[in-house]
């Protein structure tokens, strides 16, 4: 867990969107990534994190940004999640955790006393040729644009 860090190579990853479009780092070539890895749809802290950036979207994108959003939640899980909360961004379905693995997030964790294993709440910062810039770990789900354009400015 946790194996990347600043400045190395972003891994390729691979996988469907909301509505089943297979989407790749690749795609985002020579544009600044914002990758956030958050653990489940629909739940409150989640929530809040993710219309933080929906409400910040316009900000991001004019800076030049794309953001990308991915869980371990199915396709239509996230497409109600988008239409619930209104969200402009794309969302992948990680279901098998091989980009959740690629990127280190997947492990153990311990919440009340309990041991799972679970989604780490992080971001990627990736810039145009595809190092991570910065990696966001635990971020504030109510400022995480404002954590975002504090980086990259």
């Amino acid at each position: 867990m946790f194996h990347l860090k600043e400045g190395d190579k972003a891994p390729v990853f691979q996988g469907r969107d909301q509505n089943g479009k297979l989407v790749s780092l690749k795609d985002y070539k020579g544009k600044k990534v914002i990758l956030f890895f958050y653990p489940k749809d629909s739940t409150a802290t989640c929530t809040v994190q993710a219309c933080n950036l929906r409400d910040n979207y316009s900000d991001l994108t004019g800076k030049g940004y794309e953001v990308v959003g991915v869980s371990a939640d199915g396709e239509k899980s996230h497409q109600k999640f988008i239409n619930k909360n209104q969200l402009p961004y794309t969302l992948l379905a990680d279901e098998d955790r091989s980009i959740l693995e690629q990127y280190g997030v997947w492990g153990e964790k311990k919440f009340m006393g309990r041991v799972y294993d679970g989604i780490h709440r992080t971001t990627f910062l990736i810039n145009e040729n595809g190092i991570i810039d910065k990696i966001i770990r635990k971020p504030q789900s109510k400022r995480h644009t404002d954590e975002i354009l504090e980086i990259w400015k």
